[in-house]
Parts: C-alpha cells; sequence; structure tokens
C-alpha cells in the first residue's frame, strides 16, 4: 500500500516519518503525525509508514473478522483492535515488514512495548538511514551486563544515532478524543527537537522540549511502579487521602532514583507534563492502576490479570517494578526506595497488599 498523494518533487528534501509500532498510543500518534506531516510540506514528507505487528483479526464486525489487521488498517483507515471507532489519516500507511518500514525514514517513532525492542532493533539496524534521528514513547527502563539502561540510549547504541524521548500525561484515548492534553520532549540537540516539536505539537496536543532526555524518559519509566502502589490503595478500599500520599512518597522515590543513577538531572523536568503531571494521571485512569487494584480484590496473579484485562497491551509498571528492584538490592539502596521495594515484594514475594502503607513511614534520616 502507498499513499497517493505522496510528494515526489524533484530536489525536495523532506523528511519521511516511520512509526515502530501500533498498538493503542501508537495508533494515537499515528493520527497525529499523519495530519501534521500533510500542514508542513516544506518539512515533511507526507506518507507516514506505521509498522504493524500482523495479526488475523477476531471481531464481531463482519467487515474485519478473519482479516490481516494491515489490510483492515489501509482500507477501513482504522485500527479496530487497538483503537476502535477512530479514524486514521488516510496518508498514515500500515505496514507489516519492520524493515520496509524504517528502510527510507529520516525519523523514527518508536511506540513498542519495551520488551520487543531488542529483536526489533538488531532487525532494523543494517537498513536504518545513519543521518536519522529517533523519538522514544517507550516507558521502560532496559539493561546490559553492565546494568541500567535507558531505552533512548539502546536505540542510540544499537543504531548509531541520536534519540529523543516524548513522555507526558497521555492517556491515549482522551487525546484520540481531541481532549486538550500536553507532552514532553526530552532533546539533546535543539535541531531535532524542533522537528519532532513540527511533527507532533498541535493546539490540543501542546509539546515542551526540555534538554534533559534522561529525567524525562526515567519519569516516564518510574511512574507506573507508582500507579501500581495507587491501584494497591483502591484495590484496599483506601481514600483520596491515602493515595495522595502514596503517590507523593512515589514522586519523592522517581526524583531521589534519577538524581543517583542519572546526576545531576533537572529539578524543572519534575514540573513538566512527564513529571507531575504524568504521575498524577496514571495514578488515577492508567492500566497499571486498573490491574493493579483487580489484582488486590481478586488475589489472582498479576499476569493472568493483565492478559484477560488488556486486551493484548502489557503493563510496564509490573516489569519496571521488577527490573528496578535487583538494582536497589546491588546498590544497598533498599531502605531508600521502601514505596519501590513495598510494590516489588507485593507483587512477586507474596507481601499482603495492605503494608503498602507502610511506605508511608518517614525514613530514618
Amino acid at each position: 500500500a502507498e499513499y497517493m498523494g505522496a510528494n515526489r518533487q524533484a530536489g525536495q528534501m523532506t523528511h519521511k516519518v516511520a512509526i515502530v509500532g501500533s498498538g493503542n498510543w501508537g495508533s494515537v500518534i499515528s493520527i497525529i503525525a499523519g495530519e501534521n506531516v500533510l500542514k508542513r510540506p516544506d518539512l515533511f514528507h507526507s506518507e507516514v509508514r506505521m509498522w504493524v505487528f500482523e495479526e488475523i483479526l477476531e471481531s464481531e464486525d463482519s467487515r474485519f473478522s478473519g482479516r490481516k489487521l494491515t489490510e483492515v488498517i489501509n482500507e477501513f483507515h482504522e485500527n479496530p483492535k487497538y483503537l476502535p471507532g477512530k479514524s486514521l489519516p488516510e496518508n498514515v500507511v500500515a505496514d507489516p515488514d519492520v524493515i520496509h518500514s524504517v528502510a527510507d525514514a529520516d525519523l523514527l517513532v518508536f511506540v513498542v512495548p519495551h520488551q520487543f525492542l531488542d529483536r526489533i532493533l538488531s532487525q532494523i539496524h543494517p537498513h536504518v538511514k545513519p543521518n536519522a534521528v529517533a523519538i522514544s514513547l517507550i516507558k521502560g527502563i532496559s539493561f546490559d551486563e553492565k546494568g541500567m539502561v535507558l531505552i533512548s540510549d539502546v536505540i542510540n547504541k544499537v543504531l548509531g544515532i541520536e534519540c529523543c524521548v516524548l513522555m507526558g500525561a497521555n492517556v491515549a484515548s482522551q487525546v484520540a478524543d481531541g481532549d486538550p492534553a500536553e507532552s514532553t520532549i526530552g532533546y539533546r540537540t535543539r535541531d531535532s527537537a524542533n522537528l519532532f516539536h513540527a511533527l507532533f505539537d498541535k493546539p490540543r496536543f501542546r509539546i515542551n522540549c526540555v534538554k534533559d532526555v534522561e529525567g524525562v524518559e526515567l519519569c516516564g519509566a518510574l511512574k507506573n511502579i507508582v500507579a501500581i502502589a495507587a491501584g494497591f490503595c483502591d484495590g484496599l478500599g483506601f481514600q483520596d487521602n491515602t493515595k495522595a500520599a502514596i503517590v507523593r512518597v512515589g514522586l519523592i522515590e522517581m526524583i531521589r532514583f534519577a538524581t543517583h543513577f542519572f546526576p545531576p538531572g533537572d529539578p524543572q523536568t519534575y514540573l513538566e507534563s512527564c513529571g507531575v503531571a504524568d504521575l498524577i494521571t496514571t495514578c488515577y485512569a492508567g492500566r497499571n492502576r486498573k490491574v493493579a487494584e483487580a489484582f488486590v480484590k481478586t488475589g489472582r496473579p498479576i499476569e493472568e490479570l493483565e492478559d484477560e484485562m488488556l486486551a493484548g497491551q502489557k503493563l510496564q509498571g509490573t516489569l519496571t517494578a521488577k527490573e528496578v528492584y535487583p538494582i536497589l538490592v546491588r546498590e544497598g539502596l533498599l531502605p531508600r526506595f521502601p514505596l519501590f521495594r513495598l510494590v516489588y515484594e507485593i507483587l512477586f514475594a507474596g507481601l499482603p497488599a495492605a503494608q503498602i502503607v507502610d511506605a508511608l513511614e518517614p525514613l530514618q534520616v
């Protein structure tokens, strides 16, 4: 499939966009990018390629049932599995071949669950333009033999290209509904920030750019651990005061973690959309909160609930909690991170969920 309005003027230096991922948030971002590239033909090629993990749809809608997801997206301009009922722009072209999707792209937008990233990067790395620039919308932390690595650094290292990040208080369905929202781009070079600002900023989706990739990215990853704790509060029947206290402690631990492992950091970052705003949204509306509440109420394994409640999407909070815990153990830091410790031990070591309130005890200084 190819978008028929693709601009082909000789010598025109426009940036071609590829989106790697097509889940709920990936589909919403494709709407924003698809609309914005058409408004800036001076900057962008008019076609946006979106890599779609191919699957055969099961649907009550006879138009979709039994068909390939990419075919349905390209014919009906809708992603009925991950963003039902919302129209995708016609210049967003679904592609089941990840290598073909990125081969001639100048701007790569990564929006896949972080457990799939390594495999994708190893597939595409020989085919990415050497002067391409990436942006990661992936919320999580990665690891190598030396310890913790940011997702943006993994992308930078494997592909050899600059990688910005975009994080914010962005419940995907609400952005798709057109409710006013904002987000934060963390960048290293201003030119890249300007390009991605032009790609994503709209009157109802405002983007602020800050020169703090690490701070922005860590906010996006760590707030999901706090959201699990907030879900425990809801499952236990605690009210607003308790949850607000848990969120406050969580914010302190997020800042403490970031400044310990990636000093010096910029304290202002936590006042951006990626910081306190995203934390609030996730602790009151996100999928991590919802599944953690069900975990307490049902007593069933978190993996089972994830499969049942999320229709193929992945929980990032449980994964990040599992990854952060051994780092804190190794560095002897567990006493300084009671909330992160308790979330892990409730999820994976059989600790009763009611003990989450132990995080509210003052630290011994």
